[in-house]
């Protein structure tokens, strides 16, 4: 009898042993029973079956580590981050697939560090498929349409609202808000920051099909400053050239009026400032038209309008468009008339990012410019102090608040054809560690850090190796991609790169004490399917209409008064602002509330 209880015991063994092996293979295609599935719905493009979906399993419903089917094969578990989340095992027989573009300098990411040691501290197998970005956009469309080849994964993935609605409506992007118990960090994060989630969910479920990269600096609001050239400021006060400036307060932080730099822009314009012997080399004031930092923006500050490259900006809680103020009529005016006098010059308007940068360099050339940071522009940064805006003519002193985000959505999705998708959440949600997060911004620990911390705990950077840059360090080990880096890890985990934290202080004090408290700029909103419809029935005319009017204004003496009311009765009119406006609005009051 006890032979027979002892073989009974032995065979329930073994086949439970082939049931789990059975569930965990590669070759099986279901996911986990308890685990939250939605089957793909047919549709025309996508090439999708039509299946009924699964019951989903949301994340507060979801078993402890120890009850999950995959924990007691794979020692699959979540809630310890010190500790693998697979066994042996699971590294040897389980691995996930994730494509990604990367940047030209950066290693295969499949090379790179940190990778291996994620591997090492998670036993997460990740095979990377990197491609160029111009590849991608190509692809782009096709992975999503090949059903039978996906990955199971998209890092840098770059998706838009209108995208993500679409396919999650086709069942082909895993709804990552039914894992969030598999996330730890993430989920803690959502809790923390619900400005965050609200820029994260999708309007028409309510549901998060993404997940985020977060730095926040504090620096992509103020995009531009103004540099000035201090020698050939000096030169000009000395000629007697600018009234009631003198040379002791050429510092940091100077306020202008705008007759004062325009009698200093004049005085650069006429004389031979940089010693060749030419009068006509001489750039006066410099920009870079409609680029993303260093644009013509900060200069509509002068007559008290908080402008950016969309005009789109948040005053008193209300979407305002500033191309609607008669103020940006007169702003454009006044710019126009500097740029018809030769004070800013000409080729703001039709250079490159590149070329203006290559300009700076050598024998200096320019007079004023504005730009992220000085010492990137021109080869002695130390000749140049930074301006606080401009004093307009009727004493408005104000600068651009651009929309530039610290938070980027569509960074990474999940495809419904991934078999473990709780397993691949749980080893990215390790990338919201501020300790990885550091290390995947900026590179590892033993090649961008020190193994030791300093007396803070903080990660301190190693000597650069010779003849690199640290942006070329950091392009070459940093795949960049989902982190959150803010206010807890700058003054906690890694310190800001010695650039960033100058950057910071001359924004504290140059432009962020003249931004009004009631203007902000606007947030990433999430836009119903009708919104989305209307957006892209109307918003690229609008910006066409807007760009083509603004750079024939600026560049041939300004816009008359009959110009300027033809052109808000099309506003009005043909191109729809007041319904783009609407959109935008509606959008803005859903992500306040939530």
């Amino acid at each position: 009898m006890k032979n027979i209880k002892k073989w009974l015991a032995l065979l329930l063994l073994a086949v439970l042993a082939l049931t789990l092996t059975a569930c965990s293979s590669n070759n099986d295609t279901s996911a986990p029973a308890d685990a939250p599935t939605e089957a793909p719905a047919a549709s025309a493009d996508s090439g999708d079956t039509a299946a009924a979906p699964a019951e989903e399993k949301k994340a507060e419903e979801a078993a402890p580590a120890s009850d999950h089917p995959l924990s007691a094969t794979y020692g699959f578990q979540w809630t310890d981050p010190t500790a693998p989340i697979l066994n042996e095992k699971g590294a040897q027989e389980l691995s996930f697939k994730v494509y990604s573009s990367k940047n030209a300098s950066a290693l295969d990411y499949n090379d790179m560090k940190i990778m291996a040691d994620l591997y090492a501290q998670t036993n997460v197998q990740v095979t990377w498929e990197n491609v160029s970005e111009s590849v991608y956009s190509q692809q782009k469309n096709l992975i999503f349409g090949n059903k039978d080849n996906r990955p199971d994964a998209i890092y840098h993935a770059g998706m838009g609202a209108g995208e993500i609605i679409k396919y999650a409506k086709r069942k082909v992007l895993v709804p990552i808000s039914d894992y969030l118990d598999y996330m730890p960090n993430f989920r803690k994060l959502l809790e923390e920051r619900p400005d965050i989630k609200a820029q994260l969910l999708n309007v028409e479920d309510g549901k998060i099909y993404s997940l985020p990269r977060i730095e926040e600096m504090g620096l992509l609001q103020s995009p531009n400053l103004l540099f000035l050239n201090v020698a050939w400021t000096k030169a000009a006060i000395a000629a007697g050239a600018v009234e009631g400036l003198t040379e002791d307060q050429l510092k940091d932080g100077l306020s202008l009026t705008a007759a004062q730099m325009e009698q200093i822009l004049t005085y650069f314009r006429d004389h031979d400032m940089n010693g060749n012997g030419k009068t006509d080399d001489e750039r006066p004031m410099n920009f870079v038209y409609n680029n993303w930092q260093g644009n013509q923006c900060d200069l509509y500050g002068m007559f008290g309008l908080n402008d950016n490259l969309e005009h789109r900006v948040v005053v008193d809680g209300k979407i305002t468009y500033t191309v609607q103020d008669d103020r940006f009529r007169d702003a454009t005016n006044f710019i126009a008339g500097w740029v018809d006098a030769g004070l800013i010059d000409k080729v703001s308007f039709e250079q490159s990012q590149d070329n203006f940068l290559a300009n700076g360099k050598g024998l200096e050339t320019y007079g004023a410019f504005y730009w992220w940071e000085s010492e990137t522009v021109v080869s002695n940064p130390e000749n140049y102090i930074v301006l606080s805006p401009l004093v307009g003519p009727n004493g408005d002193q104000t600068i651009c608040v651009s929309n530039n985000p610290e938070i980027s959505t569509g960074e990474l999705i999940v495809f419904t054809s991934c078999q473990y998708p709780e397993v691949l959440l749980a080893y990215f949600d390790r990338y919201y560690d501020p300790v990885i997060s550091a290390q995947i911004n900026y590179g590892p620990i033993g090649i961008v850090y020190e193994e030791e911390r300093d007396d803070k705990g903080m990660l301190v950077q190693k000597p650069l190796p010779e003849g690199v840059t640290s942006d070329e360090l950091r392009l070459q080990n940093a795949p960049l991609g989902i982190i959150n880096l803010g206010e807890y890890a700058w003054n906690n985990v890694v310190h800001m790169e010695p650039r960033a934290q100058l950057r910071l202080e001359r924004l504290q004090l140059c432009a962020k004490p003249f931004v009004p408290e009631n203007v902000k700029p606007c947030p990433n909103l999430q836009f119903t399917l009708e919104e989305l419809n209307t957006l892209s029935n109307y918003e690229t005319n609008l910006n066409d209409y807007i760009r083509t009017n603004l750079i024939s204004w600026l560049m041939k003496g300004g816009v008359s008064d009959d110009a300027w009311t033809a052109f808000q009765n099309d506003l009005n009119g043909k191109v729809n602002l007041a319904g783009i406006q609407k959109v935008y609005q509606d959008a803005y009051d859903r992500f306040t509330t939530k």
